[in-house]
């Protein structure tokens, strides 16, 4: 499977509307992400160090991501 291209442009503002709803991980993410598999793609945050534990920074990845494929029209 090829590698997905993510837009810098979207990517930044994907990372900014999941900050706006957690704050506390503003600064710390570096880019969402897209590793391809055999099938599809496995999303993720990466991030600046360690990631963060708990249940609000599996929230900010998640936000950040859904963000990211709305932006770009990712079903």
């Amino acid at each position: 499977m090829q590698p997905l291209d993510i837009d810098p442009e979207l990517n930044a503002r994907a990372l900014e509307e999941a900050a706006a709803k957690y704050p506390e991980f503003a600064g710390h993410a570096l880019r969402v992400v897209a590793r391809p598999l055999i099938r599809g793609f496995a999303w993720q945050v990466e991030w600046v160090g360690e990631p963060p534990s708990g249940q609000d920074a599996w929230e900010f990845q998640n936000a950040a991501i859904r963000a990211y494929k709305r932006l770009a029209g990712i079903a």
